[in-house]
């Protein structure tokens, strides 16, 4: 072990007792380098935060340019930033309306705090619906609604007055009532293993939601900005929330996230009480200039219809693996399952010794995931799925 991984076990937080511990030199496009300079090429993207792949040259150079003018100059929403200006007509250029107002945060986690928050406030109500298989986040407020026990247990007690419903289950919708505030679910689940609703599900749920007059909030902090195919992983859906949380890749590889809704209901957090929500780093103008740099790359250089080609058939490849018992993709995220998590590490050590980077799923151990950059070559889908097939041979 070396002396920079000794002090990283000694002295920095850890989430896990086996870290991958790669002594990161650089980055640049879908590799990472180590201090030896031995490349990695990264099919998880920083976990779905990466996905127009390591410090692309647009945001690089919108990085470089508020650089030279200013950092933090105020807490946020009280100074007029043209990097937040810039970032937020981005977003509302692809954004449907009603939605029409951005609050931009720290990380996409607080963006789930602060729409539970502004559920309650709008409505008055106090019940939080979730659903079985989801992750928020693990700050108190996101790990409350979020479905994983064994994550919840230690840190009880947790918010009251939360419900989850099983997933896709159109019968189970009517426990939405008129007590409900807000009805959070992940367009597509990715912690359980990429389970995609069906379109009617998601239909039903919106339709529940406006006869009870509960908010639905749709979490795409992993599943959106390009991930599931598609700007936004709603759209396949053909509905509409009524709040949107978004973050991981919106900036570019730089800590970011948004509350979007209608501003009408953001104003709510402007009185009764005033100051209904603060942040003192949200709208950092170096995270904002990165983001609107990620979106105007995710409008105008990504080929949407060449990338579902390349992922269906790099699955395809996969997935006909007889070590491969089940599978499932949307966009570009992949879960592949195995007979024990005993061979999804096997894997994960495999890929990781011969240069290439794969993850697991907190809540579905018996799966590895994949969360490539979307602008991924040709030739790296072809190296990706060489090594995992030989680490598949090898179990």
């Amino acid at each position: 072990m070396t002396n920079e991984s000794q002090f990283f076990l000694s002295h920095l937080g850890q989430t896990s007792p086996f870290p991958f511990l790669i002594e990161v030199d650089r980055a640049e496009g879908a590799y990472i380098f180590d201090k030896q300079g031995k490349a990695y090429l990264d099919m998880i993207a920083g976990v779905a935060v990466n996905n127009i792949g390591h410090r692309h040259p647009k945001v690089v150079q919108a990085l470089r340019e508020q650089l030279e003018k200013h950092l933090h100059v105020m807490v946020y929403g009280e100074f007029i930033q043209d990097a937040q200006q810039r970032m937020v007509r981005q977003l509302l250029e692809v954004l449907p309306e009603p939605l029409n107002g951005v609050y931009v945060v720290n990380s996409g986690t607080e963006a789930i705090e602060a729409a539970l928050k502004l559920a309650k406030r709008f409505t008055g109500r106090t019940e939080l619906v979730a659903f079985k298989g989801s992750y928020h986040g693990s700050t108190h407020g996101a790990m409350s609604v979020s479905a994983n026990e064994v994550k919840k247990i230690a840190f009880r007690p947790l918010l009251p007055d939360v419900r989850f419903l099983p997933h896709d289950d159109c019968s189970a919708l009517q426990q939405i009532t008129t007590r409900t505030a807000g009805v959070l679910i992940e367009t597509i689940q990715g912690d359980a293993g990429v389970r995609r609703p069906s379109v009617d599900f998601m239909q039903a749920l919106r339709a529940r939601c406006s006869e009870v007059g509960a908010l639905l909030i749709l979490d795409e902090i992993q599943c959106g900005m390009g991930r599931a195919g598609s700007i936004f992983a709603f759209e396949q859906f053909q509905i509409i929330p009524d709040i949107l949380a978004l973050g991981k890749a919106l900036g570019g590889g730089m800590p970011i996230g948004a509350l979007v809704a209608p501003q009408e209901h953001l104003k709510l957090f402007t009185h009764a009480p005033m100051l209904g929500h603060i942040t003192t780093f949200g709208g950092h103008p170096m995270v904002c200039a990165a983001a609107a740099a990620t979106i105007e790359v995710l409008r105008s250089e990504i080929d949407w219809l060449a990338l579902e080609q390349r992922a269906a058939a790099f699955e395809a490849i996969i997935a006909q693996h007889p070590a491969v018992t089940a599978h499932r993709r949307s966009g570009a995220m992949f879960a592949f399952d195995l007979a024990s998590s005993e061979e999804v590490e096997k894997v994960v050590k495999f890929c990781l010794e011969h240069g290439l980077l794969t993850f697991w799923f907190l809540s579905h151990p018996y799966s590895f995931r994949l969360s490539p950059p979307l602008n991924l070559s040709q030739a790296d889908w072809d190296l990706a799925s060489r090594v995992i097939i030989s680490a598949l041979n090898h179990l």
